[in-house]
């Protein structure tokens, strides 16, 4: 028969401690009858007994006061264990995010997951290092950026202006061709770094050439900031999903040449965290990231 060692060990402690099984089943939180067995139970796998029956009082045998110091080891360790197991349990789950998630929304995310019993910690990072941070271990898990196909979200993509500008229902990009006067303007389309893909900014530099714009024109930003910074101070256009616009206080369009969109999904060492991402915290990603979810859409 199977014995439950802690068990018995803690029963066996309990009632050395008290000298009485009813008093050491209550240290050890169990009925008396159950803390009877499990030491009868000890008794016969150690094969001697461990307390001695003819007194009234719970009595340890100098067999049992030999097995006392190892019973008493063994309860430490295993609380320890259980210790240790609550604190893995609350260790958070580091997740990488893109540059554009908003306070607010990883907040509220957050908030979401401890209902959950997740606790998050969050890394910004652009789309190149977010990937490479799992690999590394550096996090748990990342949101990465992928081809609209292969993506769990998807972002709609067009360009934003001032109102300096009024800009058209749809904007062509062969519309920002400069004019042939030697000061004619040339304006452009910036990317910021969470578009710094191949997926996206090749596609933009394919219709730019396919449409007689300079190389110029379409430019990769250093940050966000840099270019809201080139848009405000000019008759640039950002590319930018509707949402940062409404933010940056700009006016979105979609792009007539081009049907573009970001696309995420979730890269993780453990299976389990996929998971929770994927499906429990899927619907509070796709508010960070103000993401079309490809299940609903």
């Amino acid at each position: 028969m199977l014995v439950d060692l802690i068990g018995s060990c803690r029963a066996f402690v309990g009632v050395s401690e008290t000298g009485s099984f009813t008093a050491g089943a209550a240290v050890a939180g169990i009925p008396q009858p159950v803390a009877s067995r499990r030491i009868a139970a000890l008794e016969r796998h150690l094969g001697e007994r461990l307390f001695d029956r003819a007194t009234r009082r719970a009595q340890l045998t100098p067999f049992g006061r030999d097995l006392l110091p190892s019973a008493r080891r063994l309860v430490r360790l295993a609380d320890a264990m259980e210790h240790d197991a609550k604190r893995a349990k609350l260790r958070p789950l580091r997740l990488a995010v893109p540059d554009t998630c908003t306070t607010r929304d990883l907040a509220e995310l957050d908030a979401e997951a401890r209902a959950l019993g997740v606790f998050l910690e969050f890394r910004p990072a652009p789309p190149g290092e977010r990937a490479e941070l799992v690999r590394t271990h550096d996090v748990r898990a990342a949101v990465v950026a992928v081809p609209t196909g292969d993506a769990l979200w998807t972002v709609p993509l067009g360009v934003a202006g001032t109102e300096r500008r009024p800009l058209p229902p749809v904007v062509h990009l062969d519309t920002l061709r400069a004019g042939r006067g030697a000061r004619a303007e040339r304006r452009r389309v910036w990317i910021q770094p969470e578009d710094d893909v191949p997926h996206i900014r090749d596609r933009v530099s394919r219709v730019r050439d396919a449409v007689g714009l300079q190389p110029a024109q379409v430019a990769v930003a250093d940050s966000l900031t840099a270019a809201a910074a080139g848009v405000y101070s000019s008759a640039d256009l950002l590319l930018c999903s509707v949402v940062q616009a409404t933010e940056l206080g700009l006016g979105w369009r979609p792009i007539g040449e081009l049907d573009l969109a970001r696309g995420f999904d979730v890269a993780a060492a453990l299976g389990e965290d996929a998971q929770h991402l994927r499906t429990q915290l899927r619907a509070g990603l796709a508010r960070c990231l103000g993401a079309t979810d490809e299940e609903d859409g």
